[in-house]
């Protein structure tokens, strides 16, 4: 049996333990540092939303540094405009120099943080000219499209674009989450594991990474780029 993990992508439940329900691999567990699949600049910038050092519930600790990637490519581009309309207009021309640049539909992807954003990413689609899927009903439309929904759903995905939307102040993290929390460990828990979320929607780009948000933006934004406050 093959178990493989990275605790930068938990962001669907609470954590649990492995030894717990029996199965205990302490010892016999390899760190793999190689990154076949994302850019050295996309990896680079996704990194620095996640501690160097991670611990899971069992207190085994994993060192994320060291990590190199095969090959370069462009520094990811983050857009912040003045309203949403502005938004969705420099999102349109993200997508339609790709397509320029010889991308294909199919290889690119299109996330925002929850179904009250996809408005503004089918209509960034829509403008430009660019014809999309959708998570529901997808074996049903046609293979030369973009993909387009919400970031949970991206997990596991690969494309040579994916364009983040609305990563605004109150989308990331999300304002309802936040609201709802009853402590300050519970608190803590909902800001990491919304990181993880943007962690995993910016890997799932392979060659470009293009993150839009309305002013002031996300407050992860600043360690996407690698920008000091």
């Amino acid at each position: 049996m093959f178990f493989a993990g990275d605790l930068g992508q938990r962001i669907f439940q609470q954590p649990f333990s492995w030894k717990k329900l029996g199965i205990d691999v302490r010892g016999r567990s390899t760190t793999l540092k190689v990154n076949y699949r994302t850019s050295h600049q996309i990896r680079r910038a996704a990194d620095r939303l996640l501690p160097d050092r991670m611990r899971d519930v069992d207190e085994n600790e994993s060192l994320r540094t060291g990590t190199v990637s095969v090959f370069e490519g462009p520094d990811p581009i983050v857009i912040i405009e003045k309203d949403e309309t502005a938004e969705i207009a420099s999102a349109a021309n993200s997508i339609k120099q790709a397509l320029a640049d010889g991308f294909a539909a199919n290889e690119i992807g299109i996330f925002v943080r929850s179904e009250a954003h996809l408005d503004r990413a089918f209509a960034a689609a829509e403008a430009a000219g660019i014809p999309v899927r959708t998570f529901v009903g997808e074996e049903k439309a046609p293979t030369e499209t973009a993909l387009l929904g919400i970031m949970h759903l991206a997990k596991g995905l690969e494309f040579r674009l994916v364009v983040l939307m609305a990563c605004d102040e109150d989308a990331l993290p999300l304002a309802e989450r936040v609201a709802d929390v009853a402590d300050d460990f519970e608190l803590d828990e909902v800001l990491a594991t919304e990181r993880q979320l943007l962690y995993v929607a910016a890997t799932r780009a392979r060659d470009r990474l293009i993150v839009t948000a309305v002013v002031p933006g996300s407050q992860y934004i600043d360690d996407l780029i690698g920008r000091t406050v």
